[in-house]
């Protein structure tokens, strides 16, 4: 019988790391792939709080053979001593005690990299076994965790080492019974934030060493910091002046890096970063930045006299044409909000940051008069394409939902009104349109034939673009606009589905769309709007029993459990969607009940926009290089 009261027996008290284990989202976000890395970064955090207060130098990141993870830095070591209210070792309280550390001010950290302080004992609550050392004042300390954070040997001296040397050895194990999808950790995923990390962190050598494969070894020691980071992002591109300009400044123990550099590419690239965390959401370190910026490049315009009208004034959106801007604030309190976190919200550093950028900005441009005409020629440029995307942008605004004849001719529309059932497929061609407008469920699923290839959205402004038809029927139909127009909750479908034919030109078709998602429409990138189908490479027939398989090794696996004594399969590959007929595109491809849709997210933007960048940019070399590099993991290429 169902008991009714609610009194104290109905709530569950969880005791410490016990919490963790019941809950780990709520402490790694996630226990799949990205969760089970999460746990490198909060030891990583506690070694580079180190280096931030001055005290390491290096940190070694290992991949061990038994998948486990060593982690050492050279910096103080955790303290050894008896904590004063825990009444343990300080070790054991770092590694059992959440929300215990050296950044609660106790005047261990000024400044700190960890989000939360609880970063040591959530990865001991979801780790198999944590071994840590300890090397201090020519002693070896010793502790061992396991099941979970339970003490399996307490802290000892177990040798001695030399006077000079100090720090901290981590080595852990992640609980498979946790992290259920996968324990496997992906060298390119470390590497990644390590380089990241090693950038925020000038003078800081980070060493990524994977045991699992011979002689797997990298190091990062970045001497230039940020400004050898946009040196990094503009590789692929053209600088439009040769010198990368860095602003450094700081106030009320607030300290604000700042590196730019301007390229002939149309789209903006700005990251910023507090306490060595990506602040994916931008925050007020971002705004006073880009708040100077436009206002420094306006003030300098009219005191040059380059405005044609005194009235005239240049948009946030034209001074950031072809930037590529790193932004580090580095706080001794910082207060992060948004969704995921990754947005700093410490209303002062608004006013710091726009102070420390504009004295430094502006003393770039008097002092390199020649540099600073030509990025202001590049915002006037852009200026006067924004006015010329305007009228453009017109044509692609649809007055109310209930003004179907807006839409383009050529759109087949889903009855629904409903967005959050609804969903419309980009198709390649009639031929595939009419199969999909027959195939589908008119109900909830629209269907959008493109002619042709789209423009390339990264060698074209915005007023070129909105001028090709296809990218504008693709607008008119999402309702989102695009530009200062974009609106997200207009959306008219929940998914964008891009289906393309499984050859060459359908990944070319595929990555012209994406590219201009991503550049143009990014919010439905981030937020997971977008989808890609995944239509059958090849149909199997036996006699009357017929089956689709979705790449070779499936085609393989099938055709090995066949029995030998039936007759022989006859195999077809479809090399495009008009091949199907609307029953067979309908059942492979686009029931809901048995369709395979692969989402389009975005784990590192960075990654994503130099990718961009080489597959899609003006320049040749860096094309060539990625096709060399990635061409041995193409298999079975229709030319």
């Amino acid at each position: 019988m169902e008991n009714k009261n609610y009194d104290s027996s109905n709530i569950q008290v969880l005791e410490g790391l016990e919490a963790v284990r019941k809950r780990p989202g709520m402490y790694i976000g996630t226990t799949s792939s990205r969760g089970l890395h999460h746990l490198i970064w909060e030891i990583v955090d506690n070694s580079i709080d180190e280096a931030l207060a001055g005290y390491c130098d290096q940190i070694e990141i290992i991949l061990n053979k038994d998948n486990s993870v060593t982690v050492k830095d050279n910096g103080r070591g955790i303290p050894t001593d008896i904590h004063s209210k825990t009444g343990v070792s300080t070790v054991e309280t770092v590694f059992t005690v959440l929300h215990a550390g050296g950044k609660f001010g106790g005047g261990g950290y000024k400044v700190s990299g960890g989000l939360h302080g609880v970063g040591a004992s959530v990865v001991n609550a979801l780790s198999s076994w944590i071994d840590v050392k300890v090397y201090q004042k020519g002693k070896v300390h010793q502790m061992k965790f396991v099941n979970g954070g339970k003490v399996e040997k307490p802290l000892q001296i177990i040798g001695d080492c030399p006077l000079e040397k100090t720090g901290t050895e981590v080595v852990f194990k992640p609980d498979p019974e946790i992290f259920t999808e996968t324990t496997e950790f992906e060298f390119d995923i470390l590497k990644n934030r390590v380089r990241e990390l090693s950038f925020l962190n000038k003078g800081l050598k980070i060493i990524l060493i994977d045991d699992r494969v011979e002689s797997k070894k990298e190091e990062f020691l970045s001497e230039g910091g940020i400004a050898e980071y946009v040196e990094m992002i503009n590789k692929n591109k053209t600088p439009i002046h040769n010198e990368i300009i860095f602003i450094e400044g700081i106030d009320k123990d607030i300290n604000l890096e700042v590196s730019l550099q301007y390229n002939s590419g149309f789209s903006s690239n700005i990251y910023s970063f507090a306490n060595n965390i990506n602040t994916h959401e931008g925050g007020t370190h971002e705004d006073g930045v880009k708040r100077a910026l436009t206002r420094i490049i306006n003030s300098y315009a009219k005191k040059m006299n380059l405005l044609k009208d005194k009235d005239d004034s240049l948009s946030g959106e034209d001074v950031k044409e072809g930037l590529v801007m790193i932004i580090s604030c580095k706080h001794p309190n910082p207060q992060f909000e948004g969704q995921t976190k990754t947005k700093l919200g410490n209303s002062e550093v608004r006013k710091i940051s726009d102070n420390l950028f504009t004295e430094g900005f502006e003393r770039f441009l008097l002092e390199n008069p020649d540099e600073a005409k030509t990025i202001i020629e590049k915002s006037l440029t852009a200026a006067r394409a924004r006015l010329a995307a305007k009228k453009a942008r017109e044509l692609t605004r649809r007055k109310n939902a209930l003004e179907i004849s807006s839409l383009p001719g050529k759109l087949a529309d889903c009855s629904s009104k409903d967005a959050s059932e609804s969903e419309i497929y980009i198709v390649e061609g009639d031929s595939a349109g009419g199969s999909a407008k027959q195939g589908r469920d008119s109900r909830t699923q629209a269907i959008l034939p493109l002619r042709g290839k789209i423009l390339n959205v990264e060698k074209s402004r915005l007023d070129k673009i909105l001028a090709n038809n296809e990218i504008r029927s693709m607008i008119t139909a999402f309702g989102t606009g695009i530009g200062d127009d974009f609106d997200i909750s207009k959306l008219r479908y929940n998914k964008i589905v891009i289906m393309t034919d499984a050859d060459v030109d359908g990944a070319h078709i595929r990555i012209l769309l994406l590219t201009f998602l991503y550049r143009y429409l990014k919010p439905l990138v981030e937020k997971g709007n977008i989808y890609i189908a995944q239509p059958p490479l090849y149909k199997i027939s036996q006699g009357k029993d017929v089956k689709y398989v979705y790449s070779d090794a499936q085609l393989e696996k099938h055709l090995n459990e066949l029995s030998d004594d039936q007759k022989k399969p006859d195999v077809q590959r479809y090399k495009g969607l008009g091949e199907m007929n609307p029953e067979q595109l309908w059942e492979t491809t686009m029931n809901i009940e048995n369709r395979t849709l692969l989402q389009v997210t975005i784990e590192d933007a960075i990654i994503a926009d130099q990718i961009l960048d080489a597959l899609m940019g003006e320049e040749v070399p860096p094309r060539r290089e990625f096709i060399e590099k990635n061409a041995k993991f193409v298999k079975n290429l229709d030319i």
